[in-house]
């Protein structure tokens, strides 16, 4: 259960506080707890709430049952077995199935209602001895004193709270609450977008075993997502360039709407559905803080980068993050002549996902890496080694990099022999990413 706010005096002491109770801050404060650490998780909303990223993959399995929560996802999950890809260039889409890649232990995912997952999420961490607060929302956090830190925060009441710790996490996400208060945050320069999103009901299924997977479409102006849900209801989003949603003159659930128009497959298939929620949007999508780390903090899933959602990454990245903080946490705590090697290696984990996924969503939408994904071929197990990024399966002993160093060359390779078809689609993605749009905050 939630700390009763009656119960927090003015200043607290802690081993740690972990603002925000995301899948990282969560999964943060669980491993923490398991290894003895005196644990505070702050969340600034009461759960449930609404989130966005609904689609899980494969690599996020085995931590489920780390954490002690793996029968509940299932419980809320849809299997999700896939991800299709719909290039209208083609006339057609492509799907490709987790259980054909490397690693043929990990051939599902899950689709999830993040409402209800991250309350699982947070409920495990109360069960492990977190000193879970709802309804807190950190405000400042002070790095110099005297090696510790001190968190400021205000309850729902208005009520200032403050805890003294021995080392902070953020985890609060796209609010990048110490990169943004040391100035930290830049926005990535290589991949600007926007996005708006919503829930439907009544939305066309395809049938058996594919019912679960996520459906990608490109278009004109970016891509779309169609997420099925467990539930029934199906969460649509639209991620597109910048020009393209300075260029709305309507409410953002006509904009929205019109979009989907523009893609006639994802149209059709939600020709008989009902909008059951307020669309949202948001811009300044891409960003990364230029470091991870300080000597008694760091930066977990959002709150340090986050990466086009298009192989639906972030809530394994978030995850990871929180696995590898946790490690560096405790032993930055009980062996502070390791500290700088435990951040060090922490720092590589948080880089490297981001790095690896990256080179794929830079060039997605070049000409050239569509016929690849649109025409996928398996020579030195590349098709397989692909198959494991989409799964997620780039932190462990999985030996795919000499595959995706082949298939890196052939891209070159071919980048090469058509040379006045990449120059044009580079030049053309460089013009959609000129400018960054503000921030829509409101569906008005």
């Amino acid at each position: 259960m939630a700390q009763n706010i009656a119960s927090i005096s003015a200043t607290r002491s802690a081993d740690v506080v972990i603002i925000g109770a995301g899948p990282a801050g969560s999964t943060a404060a669980i491993l923490l707890a398991e290894k003895g650490h005196d644990v505070v998780l702050l969340e600034k909303a009461r759960h449930p709430r609404f989130h966005i990223g609904e689609s899980l993959l494969p690599a996020n399995l085995p931590l489920f049952e780390r954490l002690g929560v793996a029968e509940q996802i299932r419980a809320i999950g849809m299997e999700k077995q896939g991800a299709e890809f719909v290039s209208p260039a083609h006339g057609r889409g492509e799907t490709f199935l987790f259980a054909e890649a490397w690693n043929k232990s990990m051939p599902y995912a899950y689709q999830v209602r993040r409402s209800a997952f991250d309350e699982i999420l947070i409920r495990r961490a109360a069960q492990c001895g977190v000193a879970v607060v709802e309804g807190c929302r950190a405000r400042h956090v002070d790095l110099n004193d005297r090696g510790r830190a001190r968190v400021a925060a205000s309850l729902d009441d208005d009520t200032a709270a403050t805890w003294d710790a021995r080392f902070v996490i953020d985890a609060s996400g796209r609010d990048t609450l110490i990169a943004n208060q040391l100035g930290a945050k830049r926005r990535n320069k290589k991949h600007a977008s926007a996005a708006m999103y919503a829930h439907f009901t009544g939305a066309e299924r395809y049938p058996g075993s594919r019912a679960g997977i996520i459906s990608i479409y490109w278009f004109e102006h970016g891509w779309l997502w169609f997420i099925p849900l467990a539930d029934g209801a199906t969460s649509i989003g639209a991620v597109v360039w910048p020009y393209y949603m300075k260029s709305r003159k309507s409410p953002v659930r006509d904009f929205f709407l019109n979009t989907i128009q523009q893609c006639e497959p994802l149209a059709n298939r939600l020709a008989n559905a009902q909008l059951v929620s307020d669309v949202e949007a948001t811009g300044n999508y891409s960003y990364a803080a230029n470091h991870s780390h300080g000597k008694n903090y760091l930066l977990l899933g959002d709150a340090f980068a986050f990466i086009d959602p298009v192989f639906s990454s972030g809530v394994w990245l978030a995850m990871n993050s929180a696995v590898a903080g946790a490690e560096a946490v405790d032993c930055c705590l009980r062996v502070p002549s390791r500290a700088a090697s435990a951040l060090k290696k922490f720092d590589h984990v948080m880089r490297h996902g981001p790095r690896e996924l990256s080179w794929f969503i830079y060039r997605i939408t070049k000409p050239i890496m569509r016929e690849f994904f649109m025409h996928p071929r398996n020579p030195l197990r590349t098709k397989e080694a692909l198959l494991s990024v989409l799964a997620g399966d780039i932190f462990g002993k999985t030996p795919i990099w000499t595959s995706l160093a082949v298939f890196k060359s052939v891209y070159f390779a071919s980048s090469f022999f058509n040379f006045r078809r990449s120059l044009a689609a580079t030049l053309r993605r460089r013009q959609n990413i000129r400018d960054t749009p503000t921030a829509i905050k409101s569906p008005s």
